[in-house]
C-alpha cells in the first residue's frame, strides 16, 4: 500500500491537533506547521517523536514551499478565527486568513499537492434569515473574519477551476470539545463555561441567552475532514459541518450545571457586534457528498469535554 504524506496547517490548533492525532492514529505520515501564535504547544506534546513539526507563519512563501514537499493531501486549518479579533485587527485577519490561505494554494499547487480541505465559517451566513442555512444561500457576512473565509472560500473554486488542485471548503458551525483553550480572550463559548463553572465562576453571556448555535462535537469534524479528503463527488465543493441541531446558550449553560452539579448563574450583558443571532446547519449536502452523519450529540459532547478540562485543572 501507497503511504501517504498529511500536511495539517494551524496543527497545534484546537482542531488542527484532533485532526494529525487522528491521522497518526491510523498510521499516517503527517507534517504540522503552525505559528504558535494561537495553536499551543500542550497540543503538540501528545504528537511528539510522531509528527514531523515546522514551525512556520502562512506568510513565508519559502516556508510553506518545504511545507510542503512530498505532500498528498494538506487540511488547512490555520487561522485568526475570531469574530471579535477580526473586528479589532481587521488587517491582521486579513493578512492570515486571506494572504495566508493564498499562499497555502499557490504552494500546494506548485508542489503537486492532491488536494486542500479547507476550515470555513458558517459566519459567513450572517443573520440571512432563512433557516436552516443551505450552502445555496447568498452569503451574508457581519465580520471582517465572516468576509475573510468567504474569500478564501473563492479562492479555493478558482485554484480548482483554473489550476485543477482539487479543493473543498467546510463550512464549520459551532465546533467544540477537548483542547479548546478556556483561558483566551476570545475562548469559545462551551470551554469558557466549563471551565468557569468547574471553579465556581460565573460565565457571562452576551445577549439574552435565548440565540442558538449549532453545536458539533469536534470527534465529528475530524471526520468530515477526513471523508472530504477522499471523496470524488466533493471535489469544487462548499459543504455545511454541523449537527443539524440548534441549541440555545442558555440549554448549554443549564446541561454544564447539571453535569457539574452546580447552581451558578450566569452573568447576562450587551450582545456583541458580529455575532449572529441563531445558527443552524442544513447538512444534507454533507450525507450526500460525504457520506457525513454526526454521532455524538451535544451532552455526550459536554461530557467529554468537562473530563478534559478536570485534567487541565487538575494538571
Amino acid at each position: 500500500m501507497t503511504t501517504k504524506t498529511y500536511l495539517v496547517t494551524g496543527g497545534a490548533g484546537f482542531i488542527g491537533s484532533h485532526i494529525a492525532a487522528t491521522l497518526l492514529e491510523r498510521g499516517e505520515t503527517v507534517r504540522i506547521f503552525d505559528s504558535l501564535v494561537t495553536g499551543r504547544e500542550i497540543n503538540l506534546a501528545a504528537l511528539k517523536g510522531q509528527a514531523e513539526y515546522i514551525q512556520g507563519d502562512l506568510r513565508d512563501g519559502v516556508v510553506l514551499k518545504e511545507a510542503m514537499r512530498g505532500v498528498d493531501v494538506v487540511f488547512h486549518q490555520a487561522a485568526i478565527a475570531s469574530v471579535p479579533r477580526s473586528i479589532a485587527d481587521p488587517t491582521g485577519s486579513l493578512e492570515i486568513n486571506v494572504n495566508g490561505t493564498q499562499n497555502v494554494l499557490l504552494a500546494a499547487r506548485d508542489a503537486g499537492v492532491r488536494r486542500v480541505v479547507f476550515a470555513s465559517s458558517s459566519a459567513i451566513y450572517g443573520d440571512a434569515p432563512e433557516f436552516p442555512k443551505r450552502e445555496d444561500m447568498y452569503p451574508a457576512p457581519l465580520s471582517p473574519y465572516a468576509l475573510h473565509k468567504l474569500t478564501g472560500e473563492f479562492l479555493c473554486s478558482i485554484f480548482t477551476r483554473i489550476y485543477g488542485l482539487e479543493t473543498i471548503a467546510l463550512r464549520y458551525f459551532n465546533v467544540f470539545g477537548p483542547r479548546q483553550d478556556p483561558a483566551s480572550e476570545y475562548a469559545a463559548v462551551i470551554p469558557r463555561f466549563l471551565s468557569l463553572l468547574s471553579t465556581g465562576q460565573r460565565p457571562v453571556i452576551f445577549g439574552d441567552g435565548e440565540q442558538t448555535r449549532d453545536f458539533v462535537y469536534v470527534g465529528d469534524v475530524v471526520r468530515a475532514n477526513l471523508l472530504a479528503s477522499t471523496s470524488s463527488k466533493a471535489v469544487g465543493a462548499v459543504i455545511n459541518i454541523g449537527a443539524g441541531k440548534h441549541t440555545s446558550l442558555n440549554t448549554v449553560l443549564r446541561i454544564a450545571r447539571e453535569l457539574l452539579g452546580v447552581q451558578i448563574e450566569a452573568e447576562y450583558r450587551d450582545g456583541r457586534p458580529g455575532d449572529v443571532r441563531d445558527s443552524l446547519a442544513d447538512i444534507q449536502l454533507a450525507h450526500r457528498l460525504l457520506g457525513f452523519q454526526p454521532e455524538i450529540d451535544l451532552r455526550t459532547g459536554l461530557a467529554l469535554t468537562l473530563e478534559s478540562v478536570r485534567q487541565v485543572h487538575a494538571g
